[in-house]
């Protein structure tokens, strides 16, 4: 059971990460085309695109 209850744990944090990744990029100053991009990439690869977009993502100056 621990096993269960760690993967939904994990699925939260998650979840969490991507909806405030998301919210950076919209609120980013990077083109609309950009945008677009690092979200879907946020959606189709969520963990992988997570950590992308936080080495590589537009940056706030």
């Amino acid at each position: 059971m621990m096993g269960m209850e760690f993967v939904g744990v994990f699925g939260l944090i998650l979840l969490v990460l991507i909806v405030w990744a998301g919210l950076h990029i919209v609120q980013s100053n990077a083109s609309m085309g950009g945008k677009v991009i690092w979200i879907v990439v946020l959606l189709v690869f969520p963990f992988l695109g997570f950590l992308a977009w936080l080495l590589f993502g537009p940056r706030k100056v």
